[in-house]
């Protein structure tokens, strides 16, 4: 029998509205890792918050080895053994490796003695991580890097990891998981989020599925199909995106030696970008984040001005435009970062539905709102895209991540855009939503809208693009055809490979 770790009885916890936490019990043992799964407001957060002390529990208990556990705050759940690597990384891009891992302990040697340490756990986890590096300067697979040393250094017995791999490469995810397996031999525990299935059935040795804050089922994930998983987490069976065979129109979106310097420190300058998207395409770009994904969305989107002719819809000058006169022409985006860029985070939903809406039934010409019609534009997308929220009225920060993406991208696509741009759009949602997204941008492609994918999810824009490139420090591969590409194909391109070459070559 192994032995238990953490033993959560009858763990309850309600919030105005909703109870997010309906008597939660299980249990995860020592040298194991533990898949706590569950659709966006199922109330995975809100339970692993109260195991790492960011907030209480209404009822129930919680028990770490033989003793009682409740930690009042993090540092004290740190104390106790528990450490929690976010979604959302807590570093400063202007801190180097060292100075951002020391600010997260509670007594940190000296930054010479840290950074040694930071090299030795480092390299003997196969996670090479220099301490002097500035964190800015990092890809997201090594900021990653940086929050799992943070924890290392602390020896915890239980790690617990919120979407871990939402945001690292193919290779990245394979150095993690053999990280997580070593630690699992170590005796350690993880307790692992995640909305990638396959992942689960490969990494973890249990899962525990709540739905509704409600505990509703567990399994051994090696020996349940991912279809089945996901028909757990959300009560009743769904289907993968269906394409459909179109022919594509007249071409709509057009970039032209696109160049901009970028203004962050951080950031990556985009270097002669070309490429077009015709009416009923997806348009796929791939690349490990840090490449320039933001840039260009800033630019499509008119954050970023260009000179005139640089963009154009159907050979119309854009690259001078704003976004909101842009919007006003047909054209939409929605960006990798939902809460703050793509939502206001406190204005509510009404509100947030209002801000980015130009038709003439919600704002009439004299600037008059007409805020029946969009509480009813709300409620659309509230209902098409399954958001979970108590009210309307609820601020856009008191949805879970998953839940603010379905609104952020439901919100774009009611409005029917001639061009959509996205970045990540189906980031941090579950299987049922993803696949709901998915299909929602199949067939606004379908009904003659040009569509630019932007996404580390490979899986993603093979599932749904009919041309695919690759953004690489700044520079954008050429547009191939998705059904001519295998996944050797895929890495040259990521790597800056020219297939056309390649192809002469073999020749």
């Amino acid at each position: 029998m192994a032995e238990v770790l953490l033993q959560l009885d009858g763990i309850s916890k309600s919030f105005p509205g909703v109870k997010a936490n309906d008597e939660v019990s299980f249990q995860i043992n020592s040298g194991e890792i533990h898949a706590l799964l569950g659709e966006n407001g199922a109330g995975k957060s809100t339970l692993v918050k109260m195991i790492y002390g960011l907030m209480q529990p209404d009822s129930g208990s919680m028990k770490l080895g033989s003793e009682n556990f409740r930690p009042s705050e993090p540092s004290k759940a740190r104390q106790s053994g528990i450490a929690m690597v976010f979604q959302h990384f807590s570093l400063f891009d202007a801190l180097n490796v060292a100075e951002n891992i020391a600010l997260g302990m509670e007594n940190p040697p000296r930054l010479q003695d840290l950074s040694e340490k930071i090299e030795t756990v480092s390299k003997s986890y196969g996670l090479p991580l220099g301490p002097k590096r500035l964190v800015g300067q990092l890809s997201a697979g090594e900021r990653q890097r940086v929050e799992i040393i943070r924890c290392l250094l602390q020896n915890p017995k239980l790690l617990i990891m919120d979407e871990p791999t939402s945001v690292l490469t193919p290779n990245e995810v394979k150095t993690l998981f053999e990280t997580l397996l070593r630690l699992k031999g170590e005796g350690k525990s993880i307790l692992y989020i995640s909305h990638k299935l396959e992942e689960i059935r490969k990494i973890c040795d249990y899962a525990t599925i709540l739905r509704n804050g409600k505990k509703v089922g567990s399994c051994i994930p090696r020996d349940t199909s991912a279809k089945q998983i996901g028909e757990m987490m959300v009560g009743k069976s769904f289907s993968s995106p269906s394409r459909k065979t179109r022919a594509f129109g007249e071409e709509l979106l057009k970039v032209s030696n696109l160049s901009i310097r970028t203004k962050d420190f951080f950031g990556t300058s985009l270097s002669n970008i070309n490429f077009s998207v015709r009416v009923g395409e997806i348009l796929g770009i791939g690349g490990v984040a840090g490449n320039g994904q933001d840039e260009l969305l800033s630019a499509l989107s008119g954050e970023e001005k260009t000179s005139p002719s640089t963009i154009k819809i159907f050979n119309q000058p854009i690259g001078k435009l704003a976004p909101d006169e842009r919007r006003a022409i047909g054209m939409r985006a929605a960006p990798e970062e939902r809460l703050g860029h793509a939502a206001a985070p406190a204005m509510t939903l009404i509100e947030n539905t209002l801000i980015t809406s130009h038709s003439e039934d919600v704002i009439n010409q004299w600037g008059i709102i007409k805020f029946d019609n969009v509480k009813e534009k709300t409620k659309d997308i509230v209902s098409e895209f399954d958001v979970r929220t108590p009210t309307l009225d609820n601020a856009a920060a008191s949805l879970s991540g998953g839940n603010l993406q379905k609104f952020v991208i439901g919100r774009e696509i009611l409005q029917k855009p001639r061009v959509f741009v996205v970045n990540q759009p189906t980031w941090g949602v579950d299987a049922a939503a993803a696949a709901f997204i998915r299909q929602s941008i199949l067939n606004l492609a379908s009904n003659d809208s040009a569509v630019v994918v932007i996404s580390q999810d490979l899986d993603e824009l093979f599932e749904i693009c009919d041309t695919f490139s690759v953004l690489t420090n700044g520079r954008m591969s050429k547009s191939h055809d998705v059904r001519s590409l295998s996944s050797e194909d895929v890495g040259l391109l990521m790597g800056g490979s020219d297939l056309d070459r390649k192809s002469h070559d073999t020749a």
